[in-house]
């Protein structure tokens, strides 16, 4: 498995950048961040659950947050809710994070 580091250097120094400057609420930091991280496609398959388990990894041991319900149900299989968590990613490619925001807490 070869990772691009400098494909997470970025959103890495982003977050950093944020937590420091408090730019978010910690929510948003960590829905950015999975954003970022589904975006830059690291693997070649489960970029989306690598991405959801750095979020939540980063919303528990370094924001002291409890981590997202990401729909309550499976994202991996087709249906209702993997479709609402990928047009709440394509919202945000749009730089409108409100629809990311609430589907993570949902």
């Amino acid at each position: 498995m070869v990772v691009h580091r400098a494909g997470i250097e970025k959103p890495a120094a982003d977050v950093t950048a944020w937590m420091e400057f408090a730019s978010y609420p910690p929510d948003e930091i960590a829905a950015r961040f999975h954003h970022r991280l589904v975006s830059i496609h690291l693997f070649a398959n489960g970029n989306g659950r690598h991405a959801r388990l750095m979020a939540d990894l980063l919303l528990v041991q370094i924001l002291n947050r409890p981590r997202f319900t990401w729909g309550r149900e499976n994202l991996v299989q087709a249906g209702n809710c993997r479709q609402r968590y990928i047009e709440a990613l394509q919202a945000a490619d749009q730089r409108n994070y409100d629809p990311l925001l609430a589907f993570v807490r949902s």
